[in-house]
């Protein structure tokens, strides 16, 4: 099960663009996981009392702590060009600056922002030598991105604030003059000898957010080809973001993380290796397969270490093997999902998705492509931008086993006796790395083992009986 793109008889994919509407949660909701991990950092979102209401649904109230976030609420004297952006947006700066004093400001523009037409990247930079606190500014809009796609905003912004090799090594000069910094510098040539256990290779820079206990087991996998990562972006502090330079490589974790990878590669002409993504066990072999190519490292006992993650979930396969799963389309993680479990023995007829990128998506559609052959199912439709309408149509035909799907349309689809699960729970899961390919099988077989569970009080067939009036 060696991801090798190279193969020429591998059959094409098929896809197609309906309706050009995002029908995906908002992107303003990057805040909920994007505060916590950035821990000396403070968002605010500037929109409407929509958003307002929104982001308390969305991330519930907080009532022992109070979160790093807040809304910079537009009135209809704002949205009529009556007041000065400035002033208001300097007064929130300031207040925030004195109750919280964060590391760094991010500003989250919203669809009202957009279409007033509110210039954030001009007021940032006079503000920012203001008050002395950095402000980033970050589009999340739902006019132009879908729900995950509001992180890749994020951090395309901050990858720009993200320091040169040069600029670190004048600082470490200056401090080097220091006597007292000579004194706290005193032994690390002892620390330099701990990292001959790595192989010599150029500097390389992981990108996506991801819960600590996910980003310790990626690294410690890496660490153990012998691969060094010299930085995450975004780190858990501001203060602490990774040295990027021309010529360092970069890898993503996530598939909606393409306007990031752009940007490392434009702006700071940066090496992007094109891997499949670390979901599931074959995607995390096949990415550290080739991030050790690209870098010149000869990879050890994978093989073994997927298998024997295969062996331990071979009491969810038997459960989801021979079954159908039809993705509507939220989150941007359907690509990788639909290969695990094509993997796992599943067949998807259909993979909706917001968004597709295929130059940044490139290995893990041809891995996709790959994955459908070697298991013998024919190759699902990828649909850009789907037709909700058209989609309901297409599932009421196909009868899915189990439609993974946005909020909105998972009620009326279990009303007609259709399995949901909700894409928004694979966001906030941990389903990277060996370790969690569990968890995404926990996810997805839930609503199959609860019917399993009430076939007994015959309750699945009163659902389609009422279904079908």
């Amino acid at each position: 099960m060696t991801f090798t793109p190279e193969k020429t008889a591998t059959p094409e994919l098929n896809f197609e663009c309906e309706t050009g509407n995002y029908h995906t949660f908002c992107p303003i909701s990057c805040v909920a996981w994007l505060y916590q991990k950035i821990e000396d950092s403070f968002f605010l979102v500037i929109g409407t009392k929509t958003c307002g209401y929104f982001l308390q649904n969305a991330m519930g109230v907080m009532i022992f702590a109070e979160p790093r976030y807040a809304m910079a609420e537009l009135e209809e004297g704002d949205i009529s060009a009556q007041l000065n952006d400035y002033n208001e947006l300097k007064r929130l700066c300031d207040q925030i600056k004195r109750d919280r004093n964060p590391s760094v400001i991010v500003w989250i523009g919203t669809c009202t922002t957009e279409i007033i037409k509110m210039d954030l990247e001009g007021i940032a930079p006079q503000l920012e030598q203001e008050i002395g606190i950095p402000i980033v500014v970050a589009r999340a809009n739902g006019l132009d991105y879908a729900f995950t796609q509001g992180e890749d905003t994020v951090l395309a912004a901050m990858a720009n604030r993200c320091p040169k090799e040069a600029e670190v090594k004048q600082i470490e000069d200056k401090q080097e003059r220091n006597a007292i910094q000579k004194l706290l510098n005193f032994g690390k040539k002892q620390e330099e000898t701990v990292h001959n256990e790595y192989h010599e290779h150029p500097p390389l820079v992981l990108f996506g957010s991801l819960p600590d206990p996910v980003v310790t087991n990626l690294t410690l996998e890496l660490k153990k080809q012998g691969v060094k990562i010299d930085g995450w972006l975004p780190a858990k502090r501001y203060t602490e973001l990774p040295i990027i330079d021309e010529g360092y490589y970069v890898a993503g974790v996530n598939p909606f993380l393409s306007r990031t990878a752009t940007t490392l590669m434009r702006r700071r002409k940066c090496k992007l290796i094109g891997a499949p993504f670390p979901i599931g066990p074959d995607g995390t072999r096949a990415w550290i397969e080739k991030i050790c190519s690209v870098l010149g490292v000869e990879p050890q006992g994978l093989e073994e270490r997927e298998a024997k993650i295969w062996e331990n979930l071979q009491d969810y396969v038997d459960l989801i093997k021979g079954k159908s799963v039809f993705f509507m389309g939220d989150n941007l993680l359907e690509i990788s999902l639909a290969r695990f479990l094509i993997r796992c023995g599943m067949t998807v007829p259909e993979i909706g998705i917001p968004y597709m990128d295929k130059r940044y998506q490139k290995a893990e559609l041809e891995f996709l492509a790959q994955t459908c052959q070697e298991m013998g199912v024919s190759l699902p439709t990828i649909v850009e931008k789907p037709d909700n309408y058209n989609q309901l149509q297409r599932i009421k035909k196909i009868q899915p086993d189990l439609v993974i799907t946005g909020m909105a349309h998972a009620n009326p689809l279990e009303a007609r006796g259709i399995s949901t699960k909700w894409s928004v729970e694979f966001t906030f899961a941990q389903i990277h790395g060996f370790t969690n390919a569990r968890d995404i099988l926990e996810l997805v077989t839930r609503p199959l083992r609860r019917n399993n569970n009430l076939k007994d009080l015959g309750w699945s067939k009163l659902v389609k009986e009422e279904a079908t009036l």
